[in-house]
């Protein structure tokens, strides 16, 4: 198990040999927003990476990362497992005035990885790939009933005294339309004895 996924590239700048690393994350440390954060795994998320040479200053990324993350129940806040099988790819530049590596975007639009040291922390960029691939929101099954609006039960483990107290839907706001109205369905063609028709 690795705190960090490195791969060390001072070789590769020498000359067009490749660099590879490989490994297993239960956690990622990644800034973002000038804030430190930390994406937890739910078990050891293996992950195995190549780096070639492109000429120059340039090279290319590919490899693989699997990782579990933990999601909460969008409806009862459970715990979720969410596997992910993540194909690496992005093009790689180096460019001694980063600081630390950064995603940027190319002169042709592509997604770039600087880097200004030949030791490069890949946290960053594993991070931001897993987070783009998470789905926004999970279920731990697809009829999972939800947590009670009133007392917070999770109503997968049963019914609560206040289910019949709480109403699927209301409309109750300036723009909608007033608890208590009566809607009734008119006729559609009542209106059309009025019209002067042709016969």
């Amino acid at each position: 198990m690795t705190d960090q996924p490195r791969i060390h590239l001072g070789t590769l700048l020498r000359s067009d040999a490749d660099a590879h690393a490989e490994g297993e994350l239960d956690h990622l440390n990644y800034e973002q927003g000038n804030e430190y954060q930390t994406l937890h795994f739910a078990e050891a998320a293996p992950y195995e990476i190549d780096v070639n040479s492109l000429g120059g200053d340039d090279m290319y990324l590919q490899g693989t990362f699997e990782p579990t993350l933990v999601m909460e129940c969008a409806r009862c806040l459970r715990e979720v497992h969410v596997p992910l099988e993540l194909q690496l790819g992005t093009l790689m530049r180096y460019d001694p005035s980063v600081e630390k590596p950064r995603l940027d975007e190319a002169d042709t639009g592509e997604e770039i990885l600087l880097f200004g040291e030949p030791d490069v922390d890949l946290s960053g960029y594993l991070a931001e790939t897993t987070i783009l691939a998470a789905p926004l929101s999970v279920l731990h099954a697809p009829d999972c009933k939800g947590l009670c609006q009133v007392c917070g039960h999770d109503l997968n483990e049963g019914p609560c005294e206040h289910m019949a107290q709480v109403p699927v839907e209301e409309i109750d706001d300036d723009l909608g339309t007033p608890e208590g109205t009566v809607h009734v369905r008119q006729n559609p063609f009542a209106a059309l004895k009025d019209l002067d028709l042709p016969e």
